[in-house]
């Protein structure tokens, strides 16, 4: 999954960004618990990556006003 930038992420419709806010929490939940588990992850700045993709997001969710 590519990470998106915000010129991207302001084009997306609101049912667009809840799609990939959730994969985007399924794909850091995984990379964490394989990390917990003791391995090394695949990627390790690819976590950074999804964490600011995810901020990002829910920023410009906040500045439209849909909540959550």
């Amino acid at each position: 999954m590519a990470i998106l930038h915000v010129k991207e992420i302001r084009k997306m419709k609101d049912e667009e960004l809840d799609k990939k806010l959730l994969d985007l929490k399924k794909e850091l939940m995984k990379a964490r618990a394989k990390i917990a588990q003791g391995a090394a992850p695949d990627k390790p700045g690819r976590i950074k990556e999804i964490r600011k993709t995810i901020a990002r997001i829910l920023t410009i969710k906040r500045e439209r006003g849909v909540s959550k």
